[in-house]
C-alpha cells in the first residue's frame, strides 16, 4: 500500500506574533487526483485569476478559491487531514521557545505520533523552508522516529519540496491557513466546509 503525505503550517514559530501555531497534513492515496483540481482550476474557473501565480497560496487568494478547494477536496476519495494545534502561550519549554527548528520538530513529532500506519510506503512532502541540509535531516530523523513508534511495517521517505511543484502541499498550505483562521481569528468558516475525516489534536 503507497500513501502520501503532505505537510504546511501557519503561524509563526517565535514567542511574540501569532497566538497559535498550527500544523496540517493531508494524508492521501493518490496526488494526481489533486492535480487534476489544480489543473483544471488554472484552464477554467480561475483562469484570469491565477494566470500569473506560480501557486496558490491561501493568503493570496480570494474566498471563492478557498472555499472552493476544500469542497473539490471532500470529493477526494480517502483523503484525511490532521491538525496539531499549539497555543504558544501553553509552552514553557524555554529550550523549544529558542530553538525556532526544534519547535517546529517538536509540533511535527506530535504529528508523527499520530499517524497509525502499518504495511505502509509512505512518501512525506514537506514545504521547503529549511535551507540547510542539516536541518533538514535533524527535522527527518526526528519525524521518522516518532511515526514509527506507532506504526509497523513502514517504509518513508521524506522530501523537503518547493510548493509551486506540488498540488498536495498547496492544498495543504489552504487547510493549515483554515484551521489558523478558526483558532487565532474565531473563524471557522472554511474549516467548515471540509466534510473528510479530520483530527484535530492540541499540544503544549
Amino acid at each position: 500500500m503507497f500513501k502520501y503525505l503532505y505537510i504546511d503550517e501557519s503561524g509563526d514559530l517565535g514567542v511574540d506574533g501569532s497566538n497559535y501555531l498550527v500544523l496540517a497534513a493531508l494524508l492521501i492515496d493518490n496526488p494526481a487526483s489533486l492535480d487534476r483540481i489544480i489543473k483544471n482550476m488554472r484552464r477554467n474557473k480561475f483562469k484570469k485569476e491565477l494566470h500569473k501565480a506560480s501557486e496558490i497560496k491561501a493568503n493570496h487568494s480570494s474566498d471563492e478559491i478557498r472555499v472552493y478547494m476544500l469542497k473539490k477536496l471532500n470529493e477526494v476519495t480517502g483523503a484525511k487531514v490532521f491538525y496539531i494545534i499549539l497555543e504558544k502561550k501553553k509552552l514553557y519549554s524555554q529550550y523549544l521557545k529558542n530553538d525556532k527548528n526544534k519547535l517546529y520538530n517538536y509540533v511535527a513529532g506530535k504529528l508523527g505520533r499520530q499517524l497509525i500506519l502499518h504495511d505502509t510506503d509512505l512518501e512525506i512532502r514537506i514545504d521547503r523552508s529549511k535551507g540547510k541540509q542539516l536541518l533538514q535531516d535533524d527535522f527527518n530523523h526526528h519525524f521518522e522516529r516518532c511515526l514509527k513508534e506507532k506504526s509497523s511495517r513502514i517504509n518513508v521517505k521524506i522530501f523537503h519540496s518547493y510548493s509551486h511543484s506540488w498540488s498536495g502541499l498547496q492544498f495543504a498550505d489552504i487547510l493549515s491557513w483554515s484551521c489558523f483562521q478558526k483558532f487565532e481569528h474565531n473563524n471557522s468558516v472554511y474549516v467548515d466546509e471540509l466534510k473528510i475525516d479530520q483530527e484535530v489534536y492540541h499540544v503544549w
